[in-house]
């Protein structure tokens, strides 16, 4: 463990091959030309294209960053409706391309820490490259297993996950994990797709229902806490622990 951070490192053999990657093409896309030859306004990848990306990481990453999706994804809703504070201490579990990352680290301030925690090295490589060149020092890369986060006990305010429960293959034991991972009055947060018929999202047999993940939460021994209604097509879940 390395105590000074407060959580386990794993093996980071495999950023050393992933900074070897070369993606091609995918970087370059072709706006339609609308009516007198105008270029047609270039429709935003939902996320059910992101996740064809997976094999090709800088269009993935892309994807990910696309102004675009700041339409519905509404990060400074979802910002203030956490009411984080200076100093906390974030997981942002499947940070990916560092999309709330990045926003995170500017709400906690140098006082705190967010953990970017993914299972892909090619994102922990993007992170740690973005954050150099932005100067950012508080904000710790960590590449983990698909069935741990790799957090010590008592280490963080809040669990962030978005838009990745449904890759989690493994609930409850992963709750058992989140829950002795949160500080006390600690939260998680889930935010994910609806299970219905939407524009953005992945395919329909990859969604977790709403009332579904509220209930295994329940059974893991959380309560909903709050569900702001800022996003339009996600559902958004606050938990914290039940008490004794």
């Amino acid at each position: 463990m390395n105590r000074r951070f407060g959580f386990r490192f794993p093996l980071m053999a495999g950023m050393v091959a992933a900074a070897a990657v070369v993606a091609v093409a995918a970087s370059a896309q072709v706006v339609p030309t609308g009516q007198g030859g105008q270029a047609a306004p270039r429709k935003p990848p939902t996320m059910e294209d992101v996740h064809k990306l997976h094999a090709d990481p800088k269009a993935y990453i892309a994807a990910l960053d696309d102004p675009g999706r700041d339409e519905y994804q509404k990060p400074h809703e979802v910002m203030m409706a956490l009411g984080l504070k200076g100093g906390e201490r974030i997981a942002d579990i499947g940070a990916g391309s560092g999309y709330f990352t990045m926003r995170f680290a500017r709400h906690v301030g140098d006082a705190g820490r967010v953990y970017a925690i993914d299972v892909s090295p090619d994102m922990i490589v993007h992170l740690n490259q973005q954050l150099r060149a932005a100067g950012v020092d508080h904000v710790r890369t960590l590449l983990v297993p698909a069935d741990d986060p790799l957090l010590a006990d008592g280490s963080v305010d809040l669990v962030f996950i978005c838009n990745t429960w449904h890759h989690i293959a493994t609930h409850p034991p992963y709750l058992e994990k989140l829950r002795a991972a949160l500080k006390p009055g600690g939260r998680v947060v889930i935010i994910d797709f609806q299970k219905y018929d939407i524009p953005v999202g992945p395919p329909a047999d990859m969604k977790a229902p709403r009332e579904d993940v509220v209930a295994e939460f329940e059974r893991a021994g959380f309560r909903l806490a709050a569900s702001p209604g800022v996003l339009p097509y996600q559902y958004f879940l606050v938990f914290t622990p039940k008490t004794p």
